[in-house]
C-alpha cells in the first residue's frame, strides 16, 4: 500500500482550552520563561519539555512570537525553555538547557532572517531592530536552516518543528531574491521534522500533546497549517488528486473548485453572480436577480469530499527552471488559501512529495482573548538588564520600545496586496479580540510597565481599522476564493461597520491614567470612508498630528499589480480628515506612502507620480522600493513577468519588471526629484521620455535646468543656496520651505506635507501636547 495512503484528512479544530493540561501543569507559570539552567533550577525543573529557538532577543510580549508561542504552550501545562540568538557557530549553545522531552521548536524571528539583514538593494544593514542595542549580526542568514542543522547535532533524535514567517512564507518551492533563483521548500532544506506555517497556537498545541502521548511524529500527518515530507513515489493513495502540474490543464473537474477560478470568476462564466440572492422570510427573489451560481457537474463523475482532495502543483525541478509554470504554482497556491475550502497540497522534491495541510482555522474570539491574557511580563528577559536592571543604552531592544505601550487588538489582513505578506501569513479573515480584553491589557499596562506616562502608542494590528470587520455570510466567506475583499472595490458582502472600533476606541481613552490613545497601525482608508463617524473620531481623538496612510502609486497600472484602489479614494478621504481636523480645531497632516519599482511600474508612472508629488507639495525623505519577499504575488510577477492575478497562460499577461541597478535608482529618484543629487540622472531620463518641458526654472517644472555647486546634497544646496545657471540669467534658486521626517517607515516611504506647515521640521513631528517624538 501507498505511504500516502495512511495520511489522514485534516480533522475538526479542537479549541486551545479544550485540551487536559499535560502534568507539568503543577509548576505553575514562570516569571520569564527560563534561558539557562540556573533559572530552570530556580523553576524546580528538572528539564525542559518544549525549547523554542529564535533569531530575535527574549521580549516576553504578545507582540513577540516566541512569547506568544511559549505562553500558550506553558497554558497546556508545558515546562517551555528559550534559546534566543544562539552563537550558531557549533551545538554548544543548543545544549544550554539540556535534552529538551518533547520537541525544539525554531523560528528565525519576527521577521524574515535575509530580510532583516539586507535592504532591496541586497546591501547589509548596519542594524537589527530586535537585537539588544541594535546590533546587526546577531542571527545568521536563513537562520531557521542554520538553527534546524544545530539542534540536529545537538540531539539527533528529537523532533524539529519549523515555524514563524521565515518557515511560513517559504513552505513551497519559493523565488529567492538574494539568490535570485527558485528554491527548494525551507523544509526539505532544513530537514526538520514538521513546518508550522501561519498563527501556528493551534497546531502547535495539538503537535504538543501529541508528541506527549509518544505518537512518533512521522505519523502526525493531519494537522491543519502543517507541512511534512513523504517518500512514496508521487503516489497519493486513496486520495483524489487534482493534476495541476501543467499550465491551463486543470483536469476534468467541475467550475466551482478549478484551482484557476475565483467564483467570481466562475460566476461571470456562467452568467450569474456570487452574491447571495436567495430568497428570504419566504418571499421570491426578484424578477431581475442575477441567477445564483450552479454547480455542472459530469454525471459519471462524483467528486470527493475537499478534506480527501488533494491539488499537486507542479515539482520543484519543474518550476526552477520555467518561470511560467512558477506563476501557474503561486496562482493555485493562493486560491487555496481560504480555511473554508482549501485542500491540500502537494509538491514533488526530487523523489519526495511535500505535503501542504489546508490553512489553520482561524480563532476565534474566546481564544484569541486567552492567548493575549496569558501572564506576559511585558518586558525583555532580565539577562538584558544593565547593571542598575535598566534596558536602556546598549541593552535597549529597539523593537520593543516601538511596541511597548501599544496593543494589539486584531489579526489578519483582508486588504491582499500583492507585495506584502500579511494575507500569506496570518490570513485574510479578521480575528479579534474582546473589548473587555483590551481593555484588560490596557490596565495592566498602566499599572504593571516601567516608564508609561498615560500615551498609548498604538490600538491596532496589521491594519488599524479591520477590527470585527468581515463577511456578511459565514457561507458566501467558506465559500469564497477571492484575494481580496476591497479590491477592485469593496465587496458587497463585506460589512463595514467601524461602530465596534469606536466604541472601544471611547472606553480606552476613558480609563484612568491614559492621557492619549493614538493610531499608529496602517489606516486601510478605503474601508475608512465607509464610515464619517470613524473618520471623526480617529482625526478628533486619536492622531497626534499626522496620520500615516498608503496609497502607494497614483497610476492604473502598477496599482492593479498591486489590488490598491485609485488615488481618487485617497483623494476622499483627505477630504474627511482635513473636514474633521478643521472641526476639531487642529492643523494635522497625512503621511502618505509610495513604493518605487513595483511590478507593472513603468517609468512614465514614477513620472506621474512624481508630478503629481509636486503638485501636492510632498518632498519624500526615504524612500523603499519594492522588496520580493518570499511567495507573495508581486514576487511571482517580479520573477515570471507575468500576472498570476490572471489565469495564467503562456501567452498571457505580460507584467513590466523593473530590473537592474540602473532602473531601480531611476524610479527612486523620481520619488526624490527635489534632491539635487538625483537631477542629472533624471534630466536624461526626461529628454529621453520626451518630456524636456518638465526640466527648467518655473513652479510647474519638476526639476531645474541649473546644478547646485556644493557637495551635491540637497541640504547643501538649500543652506548656500549657490548654484551655477545651466544657461546665462538663470534664476538660481532653491525651495527653502521643506520638511522631513526621517524616521524610516515600515514599508512605502514617509512623506510630510511641505506647504503651509509650522517652522522646519528635521527628524521629528512639530512639538505637540502629548504627540510622541518621531511617528512609528
Amino acid at each position: 500500500m501507498s505511504a500516502h495512503a495512511a495520511i489522514a484528512p485534516p480533522k475538526p479544530a479542537k479549541t486551545l482550552t479544550g485540551y487536559k493540561p499535560f502534568w507539568a501543569k503543577r509548576f505553575g507559570p514562570a516569571p520569564f520563561l527560563p534561558m539557562s539552567r540556573a533559572e530552570m533550577d530556580q523553576l524546580g525543573w528538572d528539564s525542559c519539555d518544549i525549547i523554542i529557538v529564535t533569531g530575535d532577543a527574549y521580549v516576553d510580549h504578545p507582540s513577540f512570537g516566541m512569547a506568544v508561542i511559549g505562553r500558550t504552550l506553558e497554558a497546556q501545562g508545558f515546562r517551555v525553555g528559550i534559546i534566543a540568538q544562539p552563537d550558531w557557530q557549533s551545538a554548544d549553545a543548543f545544549k544550554a538547557l539540556g535534552k529538551p522531552n518533547l520537541f525544539f521548536g525554531v523560528a528565525a524571528g519576527n521577521m524574515d532572517s535575509m530580510i532583516n539583514r539586507y535592504t532591496a538593494d541586497r546591501k547589509i544593514r548596519s542594524d537589527d531592530a530586535y537585537t539588544p542595542g541594535g546590533e546587526g549580526g546577531r542571527r545568521p542568514d536563513r537562520a531557521t536552516l542554520v538553527y534546524t542543522q544545530r539542534c540536529k547535532e545537538a540531539w539527533s533524535e528529537v523532533p524539529v518543528v519549523i515555524g514563524g514567517i521565515e518557515a511560513s512564507l517559504r513552505r513551497i518551492a519559493h523565488y529567492d531574491y538574494w539568490s535570485d533563483k527558485v528554491r527548494r521548500s525551507i523544509l526539505v532544506d532544513a530537514k526538520a521534522d514538521l513546518l508550522v506555517y501561519g498563527n501556528a497556537e493551534r497546531a502547535i498545541v495539538e503537535i504538543a500533546h501529541r508528541l506527549a502521548r509518544r505518537e512518533p511524529v512521522t505519523q502526525i500527518t493531519d494537522v491543519r497549517g502543517t507541512a511534512f515530507m513523504r517518500r512514496d513515489e508521487h503516489e497519493v493513495g486513496d486520495w483524489f488528486q487534482m493534476d495541476s502540474t501543467s499550465v491551463d490543464q486543470p483536469g476534468r473537474i467541475d467550475e466551482l473548485i478549478s484551482p484557476y477560478q475565483t467564483v467570481e470568476e466562475t460566476a461571470a462564466d456562467q452568467g450569474a453572480s456570487c452574491s447571495s440572492n436567495g430568497s428570504k422570510n419566504g418571499e421570491a427573489p426578484a424578477a431581475d436577480a442575477p441567477k445564483p451560481i450552479t454547480i455542472h457537474r459530469p454525471t459519471k463523475i462524483t467528486l470527493p469530499p475537499r478534506d480527501k482532495t488533494v491539488i499537486r502543483l507542479p515539482a520543484y525541478e519543474q518550476v526552477k527552471s520555467d518561470p511560467v509554470l512558477y506563476a501557474h504554482a503561486n496562482r493555485v497556491l493562493h486560491l487555496e488559501t481560504n480555511p473554508g475550502n482549501a485542500r491540500a497540497l502537494v509538491q514533488a522534491h526530487g523523489d519526495r512529495d511535500l505535503w501542504i495541510n489546508p490553512p489553520p482555522i482561524p480563532l476565534s474570539t474566546p481564544e484569541m482573548d486567552h492567548v493575549f491574557d496569558l501572564p506576559y511580563a511585558r518586558s525583555p528577559h532580565p539577562s538584558y538588564a544593565d547593571a542598575s536592571g535598566s534596558h536602556d543604552g546598549a541593552t535597549k531592544i529597539p523593537a520593543w520600545e516601538m511596541i511597548r505601550f501599544s496593543v494589539n487588538i486584531m489579526r489578519g489582513c483582508f486588504g491582499g496586496c500583492t507585495f506584502c505578506s500579511i494575507t500569506e501569513h496570518e490570513g485574510r479573515i479578521i480575528q479579534s479580540r474582546s473589548e473587555d480584553s483590551v481593555i484588560r491589557e490596557i490596565e495592566e499596562m498602566r499599572d504593571k510597565v516601567k516608564g508609561f506616562t498615560g500615551i498609548v502608542s498604538d490600538l491596532g494590528g496589521p491594519t488599524a481599522n479591520m477590527y470585527r470587520i468581515g463577511c456578511k455570510s459565514p457561507e458566501i466567506e467558506a465559500a469564497c476564493r477571492k484575494p481580496s475583499c476591497v479590491y477592485p472595490g469593496i465587496c458587497q458582502n463585506l460589512h463595514t461597520d467601524h461602530g465596534p472600533l469606536i466604541k472601544m476606541y471611547r472606553r480606552a481613552r476613558a480609563l484612568k491614567g491614559v492621557k492619549k490613545i493614538l493610531i499608529g497601525s496602517g489606516l486601510r482608508y478605503d474601508l475608512a470612508i465607509q464610515s464619517p463617524e470613524y473618520i471623526k473620531e480617529l482625526v478628533t481623538h486619536h492622531v497626534g498630528g499626522y496620520l500615516k496612510i498608503a496609497p502607494e502609486h497614483t497610476e492604473t497600472g502598477p496599482l492593479s499589480k498591486m489590488m490598491k484602489p485609485g488615488i481618487g479614494t485617497y483623494d476622499k478621504f483627505k477630504q474627511l480628515f482635513e473636514k474633521a481636523s478643521a472641526e476639531a480645531g487642529k492643523k494635522q497632516y497625512l503621511i502618505p506612502y509610495f513604493i518605487a519599482a513595483h511590478p507593472g511600474t513603468a517609468d512614465e508612472d514614477m513620472m506621474n507620480l512624481a508630478v503629481w508629488l509636486k503638485q501636492n507639495g510632498f518632498r519624500a525623505d526615504q524612500v523603499q522600493t519594492f522588496y520580493p519577499s518570499p511567495m507573495a504575488t508581486a514576487t511571482a510577477m517580479y520573477h515570471s513577468n507575468k500576472n498570476p492575478l490572471k489565469k495564467v497562460t503562456r501567452d498571457s499577461e505580460t507584467v513590466d519588471i523593473v530590473r537592474g541597478e540602473r532602473r531601480r535608482r531611476l524610479h527612486k529618484a523620481f520619488l526624490r526629484y527635489h534632491d539635487a543629487n538625483n537631477w542629472p540622472m533624471l534630466r536624461e531620463a526626461l529628454k529621453a521620455m520626451g518630456r524636456a518641458d518638465l526640466i527648467g526654472n518655473g513652479k510647474h517644472h519638476l526639476i531645474p535646468s541649473y546644478q547646485p555647486v556644493t557637495d551635491g546634497s540637497y541640504e547643501s544646496a538649500r543652506k548656500k543656496n549657490s548654484t551655477v545657471a545651466a544657461k546665462p540669467g538663470a534664476k538660481p534658486t532653491v525651495a527653502a520651505k521643506t520638511a522631513q521626517v526621517s524616521q524610516a517607515p515600515r514599508k512605502g516611504q514617509l512623506l510630510t506635507q511641505h506647504t503651509g506647515l509650522p517652522p522646519r521640521v528635521t527628524g521629528a513631528r512639530p512639538a505637540r501636547p502629548g504627540a510622541p517624538k518621531k511617528p512609528r
